[in-house]
């Protein structure tokens, strides 16, 4: 960006336009849906309207979500996937009703987690894929109600196994982060275990149990050809709009 010059101011959000954009849910719920209005920065007239239940800000190009988010006490659903927040404040657990956080793909690091989020305590469902986040906090852990968790394209190289042992927990999803492969000895040791099954005639083996030998045997050569994870992998990073690529997993970001 050129010295002296200011980035995006973005579209100015009214009192008049957030009542426009309320709508009413199927159980009856009020969600404010600003997501996908070029929004650059959050906007201060929703604060009038601290009674709503859902706040939609996603895709849009947010870099600070305020203190003040603490004022909206029925939140119960918050989602700010695809901006550009790099930090989530501290106040966010203090929205004691909340059930569903999205803030995939965003510019979020380990910084940018707050130990706060663990307080929580009926949170269901927490997304922090396409972020830049190496590790995650074990505190995360307290969160018993979860349900799916959302890690994927981060630089994790390992996961809480406090996270892991949710009681709740339904879904992990920890997809292309760079965990490190088994080493070199632990794959032979692998392979000779696996070639013990082997030591008998496959006329002396039942049918299913003969498949699920052959079946241990191509796991064990896919891990052979397996390359290492790369340390640095692509981001969609400003993503509003998925390109081709993207497109694929939607399902997980949104």
């Amino acid at each position: 960006m050129a010295k002296g010059k200011k980035g995006p101011k973005g579209k100015k959000i009214t009192l008049k336009i957030a009542k426009n954009s309320i709508k009413v849910t199927i159980d009856g719920k009020r969600r404010l849906d600003l997501s996908k209005m070029g929004i650059a920065t959050f906007p201060k007239c929703i604060l009038r309207m601290q009674d709503i239940d859902e706040l939609d800000l996603s895709r849009n190009m947010i870099k600070k979500i305020p203190d003040t988010i603490q004022k909206f006490q029925n939140l119960r659903w918050l989602d700010l996937h695809s901006n550009l927040i790099d930090k989530l404040p501290e106040s966010i657990g203090q929205l004691q009703n909340l059930l569903y956080l999205n803030v995939a793909n965003n510019k979020l690091t380990n910084k940018g987690l707050p130990q706060e989020i663990s307080t929580l305590k009926n949170l269901r469902m927490l997304n922090l894929g396409l972020n830049n986040i190496e590790s995650v906090p074990t505190t995360y852990g307290a969160l018993k109600e979860l349900k799916e968790v959302g890690l994927f394209d981060n630089y994790l190289t390992s996961v809480p196994v406090s996270i892991q042992n949710l009681p709740k927990l339904k879904k992990l999803n920890t997809k292309r982060n760079p965990f490190p492969q088994p080493a070199e000895d632990e794959v032979l040791d692998s392979i000779k275990r696996l070639e013990a099954l082997y030591l008998v005639n496959e006329k002396e083996l039942c049918e299913p149990c003969l498949t699920k030998c052959q079946q241990q045997r191509d796991k064990m050569n896919d891990i052979i050809r397996e390359p290492a994870a790369c340390k640095r992998k692509p981001l969609f990073t400003n993503l509003i709009t998925p390109n081709s690529t993207a497109r694929e997993n939607q399902a997980d970001w949104r």
